[in-house]
């Protein structure tokens, strides 16, 4: 319980950027702690698309050595380790750099249903953990996966780096110290256009020469390979138009859409910015009525979460990408005295002008920043120095889960056509029906199972 506090009271302290004074006692698994000028040794387990991302960013690193990788589809596992310098060694199995005793770090870049048991195993072996958002594909297991880090006192980051970004930072103190007034109402949305074919009907073949199909399903149920499922963009894959990633998030078993590719990005800056965990009740609205391609996710979906002091919606479009003043996506922040819009890019804050007599009179100033930083590469130099320092990062397991968990419920309240509530504190359903309650978590194909 008292950790539980513990961690509960980073969230809301870690709005500021600062971790302080809030450390994990675990060492590595050599059983010696590291030293400020020590060498990490990282195993990766993914190196397909984001996994060579986070690869190249702990490379670049001065006190970090890939040595080890790890993917079911050799030419992703070619390009890892090409990336690591070609100084990494193929492994066959992930469960082979978990059994290392010299790897101090696991990269968990696997699609999304394969986040939680790498994650788990890894705590379990000793090992600090890199994982990717959104860190679960059902809440039931991000709960297990912030029971074993709390459990085996394990640093865990989750790929979140816009918390990293200098002027994400800087957003976030704005609106805290109450510069743009009191914030009724969030905003956050993603647009496109792939009408009218979308991602298409591939139809079902034999996998591509160099894949595991069984591994990479691994955990989800067993269906016959599809380039969509697997979601492999590029000239690999000959279904797909303009080199598309990623097309394993627009189906149920492995992902959960928009909502929670992008949605826990900005999510996590909502909560973060208004000192909150998760939502109190949680509405979706949606469907699949104008793309003709085989995704189980909606094309169109509408969100809408009420929080104690204020309501926030996530809107995702796939059919009508020329709104919002040409950003297709972002965060704005609607306050009394005045509305923030943030991006990758940048924020701008646009003054709120009330009258008073006959003048109008600017409640706030104009405010403007543009990024700052590489986010991502201070994102994984931010997570091993807490290897180093024993500190929680500043996105720690327990932030990652609850902003996962904020997109994972709505798309529960989507599926089960039901109007969610939800209590934050005990992360529990409260009078929901038996489909919702089914949606929290999943059966593992055997052999797989998820336990701490």
């Amino acid at each position: 319980m008292r950790d539980e506090i513990n961690r509960r009271d980073f969230i809301r302290r870690a709005g500021a950027g600062a971790v302080t004074g809030l450390a994990l006692s675990g060492v590595g698994p050599t059983g010696n702690v590291l030293g400020a000028n020590d060498q990490v040794r990282v195993g990766v387990i993914g190196s397909g698309r984001q996994g060579r991302d986070d690869l190249r960013d702990f490379a670049r690193q001065p006190d970090a050595e890939v040595v080890a990788v790890y993917d079911v589809y050799q030419p992703n596992l070619a390009l890892g380790i090409e990336d690591s310098k070609a100084q990494a060694k193929p492994a066959k199995d992930f469960r082979e750099i978990l059994d290392r005793k010299d790897i101090d770090v696991v990269i968990v870049g696997t699609p999304d249903h394969w986040h939680a048991l790498p994650t788990v195993e890894a705590c379990k072996a000793g090992k600090d953990v890199y994982v990717e958002k959104p860190i679960s594909t059902v809440i039931d297991e991000g709960k297990t996966m912030v029971e074993a880090a709390c459990k085996y006192k394990r640093v865990v980051q989750v790929g979140t780096q816009q918390r990293s970004g200098i002027h994400f930072q800087r957003a976030v103190a704005i609106i805290q110290d109450g510069m743009i007034g009191k914030v009724s109402f969030v905003r956050t949305w993603n647009y496109g256009n792939d009408y009218p074919e979308g991602i298409g009907h591939p139809p079902d073949t034999a996998p591509p020469d160099g894949l595991d199909w069984d591994t990479w399903l691994g955990p989800a149920p067993k269906v016959p390979f599809n380039w969509n499922r697997f979601g492999l963009g590029g000239p690999a894959n000959p279904y797909v138009k303009g080199g598309r990633w990623s097309t394993f998030r627009y189906f149920w078993d492995y992902a959960g859409g928009m909502m929670t590719d992008w949605g826990v990005h900005l999510l996590d800056i909502v909560q973060w910015a208004m000192k909150v965990d998760g939502p109190r009740t949680v509405t979706a609205l949606g469907g699949k009525w104008y793309l003709d391609d085989d995704r189980d996710t909606p094309e169109t979906l509408q969100v809408t979460y009420e929080y104690p002091d204020f309501v926030a919606t996530y809107e995702s479009r796939f059919c009508n990408a020329n709104s919002m003043y040409d950003k297709g996506y972002g965060i704005e922040f609607h306050g009394t005295d005045g509305t923030m819009f943030l991006d990758r890019g940048g924020f701008q804050v646009f003054p709120e002008k009330r009258r008073s007599g006959h003048d109008e009179v600017e409640r706030t100033a104009e405010m403007k920043m543009e990024s700052a930083n590489n986010s991502h590469f201070d994102h994984v130099r931010n997570f091993l120095d807490c290897v180093k320092s024993r500190q929680r990062p500043i996105s720690d397991i327990e932030i990652g889960h609850r902003s996962t968990s904020t997109c994972l419920l709505a798309n529960v309240a989507y599926r089960s056509k039901e109007k969610l509530v939800w209590d934050v504190a005990n992360q529990r359903l409260v009078g929901a029906g038996a489909e919702a309650r089914r949606l929290l978590g999943r059966e593992y194909r055997a052999p797989w199972k998820l336990t701490v």
